[in-house]
């Protein structure tokens, strides 16, 4: 089964954007670039998407086992 995404019109979509459907982006919304969305964004609306950066010290790449 496919899912729909339905793009307004007068929409901008950012560089390396990913929209995961079913998603619906309404007339005349701006999407910042590298933005992830996964929920339907309103009409006139500006979206920027951007994921928290962790830090974690310390950490090891797991291995394989032998």
């Amino acid at each position: 089964n496919k899912f729909k995404t339905e793009i307004g019109n007068g929409v901008f979509v950012g560089s390396n954007t990913a929209l995961v459907a079913p998603i619906k982006i309404g007339e005349n919304a701006t999407i910042g670039a590298g933005s992830t969305l996964s929920r339907d964004v309103e009409p006139n609306t500006l979206v920027v998407a951007r994921a928290i950066t962790r830090v974690i010290e310390g950490w090891r790449r797991p291995t394989k086992k032998k």
